[in-house]
């Protein structure tokens, strides 16, 4: 219907309702799915995919013909993510390498959708060796610190430390720089990845 980037926006900016419905159909639902892997909640997610949707369409006489509309769209997402945990006095503040790691996904997303990332980090969690993959998990989804583990576990510090050095090395072969910030979405903010957590 919208054959380039340029067309869609001079339609969304006359006031063309197909234009908005277009973009809806076109970006709603991965939106919704980018926005729940950050927030870990589906009604808060639809809710700041929404409020994104109503702000662009009535601020959309100030789009520019050069805005490429689908990072517009992520990033706006993002600014609304980020302004809803700042809100929440209970939640643990992000950092701000994970708010640039958060951006650079955002920019990359066309090279490999999110999902598929998220889905390759869960297998290769899954695949861990199983002393590994408990340790890990413990610390990254359970959110303990080394020394709670080591004390839990009966193992020492020293252990715990190689066990998650061990599981982020065999993670980075499959996915790379952008491990730390996968894994950060699929644990949740509350949650200091790549960092030791003894502290």
């Amino acid at each position: 219907m919208f054959s380039n980037n340029t067309q869609l926006i001079e339609a969304l900016k006359l006031g063309d309702s197909k234009a908005y419905t277009f973009l809806m159909e076109t970006y709603y639902h991965k939106l919704c799915v980018y926005t729940f892997s950050l927030i870990h909640d589906q009604d808060a997610a639809e809710d700041i995919v929404q409020n994104v949707f109503i702000r662009t369409w009535r601020k959309r006489e100030q789009l520019k013909p050069n805005f490429e509309i689908k990072s517009f769209l992520y990033k706006s997402v993002y600014n609304e993510f980020i302004d809803y945990y700042r809100k929440q006095k209970s939640v643990f503040p992000l950092e701000n390498k994970y708010i640039s790691a958060l951006s650079s996904i955002v920019e990359d997303e066309e090279e490999q959708s999110m999902e598929q990332l998220i889905k390759l980090v869960k297998i290769e969690i899954q695949n861990l060796p199983p002393k590994c993959k408990e340790i890990f998990l413990l610390s990254k989804q359970e959110g303990l610190t080394n020394i709670e583990i080591a004390e839990y576990k009966n193992v020492s510090i020293k252990s715990v430390e190689a066990h998650i050095t061990k599981a982020f090395s065999i993670l980075r072969k499959t996915v790379g720089e952008k491990t730390s910030c996968i894994l950060f979405l699929l644990f949740g903010v509350q949650t200091k990845l790549g960092l030791k957590t003894n502290d």
